[in-house]
């Protein structure tokens, strides 16, 4: 299992989850960030982090963002990785 980024990211791309990830498991998207599933530890570093609170355990994500599993998969597979903070797109 692994840490999923769902909906509340798209269109802010906070940063803040990604500066304490000891894995470097996140990838950066044009809108929003996804968490590679291979690479999450579970540690739940990112959760208390993210201002918009988008980030869930796999087995705990809200029915309606499920699709957000498999996108994460995927997109982090596409996406380059990210391991610094950068300006969010949300003000």
């Amino acid at each position: 299992m692994a840490f999923v980024v769902a909906a509340p990211c798209f269109g802010c791309k906070y940063t803040d989850c990604v500066v304490v990830c000891p894995c470097e498991c996140f990838h950066e998207g044009d809108q929003m960030l996804y968490i590679d599933p291979l690479e999450c530890i579970d540690c739940e570093a990112c959760v208390p982090e993210c201002p918009v609170e988008a980030i869930f355990y796999e087995d705990n994500i809200p029915a309606e963002w499920q699709q957000f599993i498999a996108l994460n998969a995927e997109m982090s597979a596409k996406t380059p990785q990210i391991t610094q903070r950068k300006t969010p797109l949300a003000p």
